[in-house]
């Protein structure tokens, strides 16, 4: 069995290539069709993104680029901490404020509180790996004004104004657990 077959047979099987209810018209290059009214993405178009992000994170590493992964759901978090572990990534989760990239050296105040806070300013990542890109709509503006490049797991509910902004997109479906785990 090649490598290519055992690739697919793995996102098959984490129902990866099951979309949403909706299909925007941007989305049609990824979707085989649709059953059921759900879009079914496809897989041979799913492994072509894969390897061309991979390879890009790959080149990245080995030239000891910065990377910042942004996840926004809980259970994917064990997942992330993980992965970066393994990579021998630092990865920093904890809440950031809308603007950390490019506002990150003014001041910032907080509601309900008198004082300004100056967060100082943040080194640039040279990659931000994003798991929910329809929540972090707000990271991906960001990188791309900046021009900082992005890979992301993109669905077929996933409007265009955010899709091309994503440098290397992963067409699957972001909200299965196991697709997440596969991909990564």
């Amino acid at each position: 069995m090649s490598f290519h077959s055992v690739v697919i047979q793995k996102l098959l099987s984490t129902n990866a290539h099951i979309g949403r209810r909706v299909t925007a018209h941007h989305f049609k290059i990824f979707s085989d069709g649709t059953r059921n009214s759900l879009s079914v993405i496809d897989s041979d178009k799913t492994l072509i993104c894969l390897r061309n992000a991979c390879n890009f994170i790959g080149h990245l590493a080995r030239n000891n680029a910065r990377f910042l992964f942004v996840n926004t759901n809980a259970h994917f978090d064990e997942i992330v901490a993980q992965m970066t572990r393994t990579i021998g990534i630092k990865n920093d989760t904890t809440w950031r404020l809308g603007g950390f990239l490019t506002n990150s050296s003014s001041p910032k105040k907080f509601r309900g509180r008198n004082k300004k806070f100056n967060l100082g300013a943040i080194q640039a990542p040279d990659c931000i790996v994003i798991f929910d890109t329809e929540m972090k709509s707000s990271v991906i503006r960001e990188a791309y004004k900046l021009q900082i490049p992005t890979v992301g797991l993109v669905d077929s509910s996933m409007p265009w104004d955010t899709y091309k902004r994503i440098t290397y997109p992963i067409p699957a479906n972001d909200s299965v657990e196991l697709s997440i785990c596969f991909v990564i």
